[in-house]
């Protein structure tokens, strides 16, 4: 049996003064807020919402 992989991605930097499509990629993610923690399923749609915008979160692998 395989362990379903979750992602906490926590929003590190505020969304003021970035571009559109970074503010929209964070919005996307669900992160509204600096410190916001949301949850998601680990699948390559999620991993390339996180690689636009690295620098402004930060990624801790959960095993379910």
């Amino acid at each position: 049996m395989t362990v379903a992989k979750k992602l906490a991605v926590t929003l590190k930097r505020s969304m003021i003064g970035r571009p559109e499509v970074q503010r929209v990629t964070l919005r996307t993610l669900g992160l509204t807020k600096r410190e916001q923690t949301v949850v998601h399923a680990d699948n390559p749609a999620i991993r390339g919402m996180i690689k636009k915008v690295n620098h402004l979160v930060e990624v801790k692998e959960i095993a379910e």
